[in-house]
């Protein structure tokens, strides 16, 4: 990042006063097409898209040295399945069944990539059709379960999405990651969702195609049942039922895109989306979270709380401790609780106040480079700051018990606003 691309950034976000990144603006017509990897800068994506939080679409050009494009696929463009075989046969991995509900997503079970490899040749031959269901090869965390060795020229990360805050954080706890590999037959799909978080997410398709649809933030709203709930299916003809759907005629339809065999796509914050595969298909796809959408992550979680507490508030009287097992149920329904989104804010702030001590100098990158810039880190501190501010001031985190928190949440937002204030005299 320039020093001009930050403090556009820094001013887009003093325009928002607080409200939430990417919700409520303009839709637009259709989604922005990205053809040559030369014109197209990493200001230019994050000017264009990652602050206005809009998709686009690269070409396949800009994953045209991957290796994974030349050995995971035949000459024909199918998959290989001999070389996924001799190079990952006895993997387990987690395969999802299509054709089960299970609340707004499919029942998944593990096996080794050979069983399902079978499977898959099986249903193929079968006519896209087999008594087992449509089961579909999801989240399968290929680079944590990878020595640098094996992943070596299966794929490049793309500088576009090199700010990437939360594989940095796992990385560093070295325990998991938002790496996946998906892949599976024709007809396999992914159910109406926004992304975990309310992460950004990019989708890399290595050989096949998908279809996607896609809605802006708050266009969810008038999907909603009489209930309240999201739908499972945004293609199902319930959805025409007014009895079940009465806010449906207030809703617009989803951008439409086909992702062609290369391409990659880029899934803003909050949009949600449905996913279907139209050929046998293999994709590589991350989910981040960076100064840009974090305010989402948090405001993401604040209703995650609230939603928990409105669930066992009749036991908030009679319940020890309520405030604290309203936290650890949060954490088991979505992942992640105040306690370690703090840590999470602590991790990345640490490594953005050690680049921004070493002055510009010091840095590592600069706008076009994949490293950590002094004005990205710059940028980045500023909206950490501006998150853990608000985190700080939240009642239900001063309830967490930070006493053995080092840094203390206070003097680390301190450290915070004084590299910004020092960064921004340089």
């Amino acid at each position: 990042m320039d020093r001009e691309t930050r403090a556009f950034a820094e001013q887009h976000f003093r325009d928002l006063g607080g409200r939430l990144h990417g919700a409520g603006g303009q839709a637009p017509s259709a989604v922005a097409f990205i053809k040559e990897p030369a014109a197209f800068s990493y200001a230019d994506f994050f000017r264009g898209f990652l602050l206005p939080n809009l998709p686009c679409v690269f070409s396949s050009a800009f994953t045209e040295d991957w290796g994974s494009r030349r050995l995971w696929v035949t000459p024909e463009g199918k998959p290989d399945f001999e070389y996924l075989l001799q190079k990952y046969g006895d993997v387990i991995v987690p395969v999802a069944n299509c054709g089960v509900q299970e609340y707004n997503s499919n029942p998944k079970e593990h096996m080794p990539l050979r069983e399902y490899i079978s499977y898959w040749r099986e249903y193929i031959q079968g006519g896209c059709s087999s008594p087992r269901g449509c089961l579909y090869l999801k989240d399968w965390h290929l680079c944590r379960d990878s020595s640098a060795e094996d992943l070596g020229g299966v794929f490049t990360l793309p500088v576009y999405f090199s700010s990437d805050w939360l594989n940095e954080f796992w990385d560093a706890l070295d325990v998991d990651d938002y790496r996946f590999v998906y892949a599976g037959p024709a007809g396999s799909w992914s159910p109406f969702h926004a992304d975990i978080f309310r992460s950004f997410s990019w989708s890399a398709n290595i050989c096949g195609r998908k279809k996607w649809l896609l809605f802006p933030p708050g266009q969810e709203e008038a999907l909603r049942d009489c209930r309240g709930g999201l739908p499972y299916d945004v293609t199902s003809p319930a959805l025409l039922d007014a009895r079940l759907h009465p806010t449906l005629q207030h809703s617009s339809p989803p951008l439409e895109v086909t992702q062609e065999a290369g391409e990659v796509v880029f899934v803003p914050s909050g949009w949600h989306h449905q996913v279907h595969n139209l050929d046998d298909t293999i994709s590589i796809n991350h989910n981040w979270v960076n100064g840009c959408n974090l305010a989402n992550m948090w405001r993401f979680l604040q209703q995650e709380l609230r939603a928990v507490q409105q669930e066992v508030q009749e036991w908030r009287d009679s319940m020890p401790d309520w405030h604290h097992h309203c936290q650890v149920i949060m954490r088991a329904c979505s992942g992640i609780n105040f306690e370690e989104f703090y840590h999470f804010l602590k991790v990345i702030a640490e490594r953005r106040l050690l680049v921004l001590g070493q002055g510009s100098e010091g840095a590592q990158g600069d706008d076009t480079g994949p490293g950590l810039g002094f004005q990205q880190a710059a940028f980045d501190a500023g909206r950490l700051a501006e998150v853990l501010a608000s985190v700080v001031a939240h009642p239900d985190f001063q309830r967490v018990d930070t006493s053995t928190f080092l840094p203390r949440p206070e003097e680390l937002l301190r450290q915070l606003q004084d590299a910004v204030v020092a960064a921004d005299s340089r």
